[in-house]
């Protein structure tokens, strides 16, 4: 499992040679780019190649928990796509998650999913707030330990 989490810190090169190039409709702030992040490249092109979203945001919010800098375990994603259209909330979540099963399997480790129609997007065009890490490890010094052994 552990050589699973640490594909994550590969570079994109590495790892994902045919998801380096930028999507082209993702505006200039939500580039992926040639950078090292090669999950967020990841869900970026699943969830694009899944539900073709009129919007698509991906927001890794890894930093803001107890985890080495870098990583690429917590994200938010905002989906806007007319594959939501008649579906429950459940049911848009589980498109998301079926999109990304091996990333959610593996490296991510905290996924938010705000899934809207272009009709709910039209009339609020928000994007909720991530709320602060409440603990979970981050007194826990020993997964940097753990995870500095797996790449060894």
């Amino acid at each position: 499992m552990l050589a699973r989490i640490l594909l994550c810190a590969r570079p994109v090169s590495a790892t994902l040679p045919a998801l380096t190039r930028p999507l082209a409709h993702s505006t200039a702030h939500m580039d992926p780019g040639s950078g090292g992040r090669p999950v967020e490249t990841a869900i970026r092109t699943k969830l694009t190649g899944a539900l073709v979203p009129a919007h698509l945001e991906v927001h890794n919010e890894s930093h803001m928990h107890a985890v080495p800098p870098g990583s690429e375990s917590h994200f938010r994603v905002l989906v806007v796509s007319a594959s939501f259209d008649g579906l429950s909330l459940i049911q848009r979540h589980r498109l998301v998650n079926e999109a990304l099963r091996e990333e959610l399997s593996s490296c991510v480790h905290a996924l938010a999913i705000q899934a809207k129609t272009p009709a709910q997007w039209g009339s609020n065009p928000s994007v909720a707030k991530s709320p602060p890490c409440m603990g979970g490890s981050k007194g826990d010094h020993s997964v940097e330990v753990k995870l500095a052994a797996g790449r060894e």
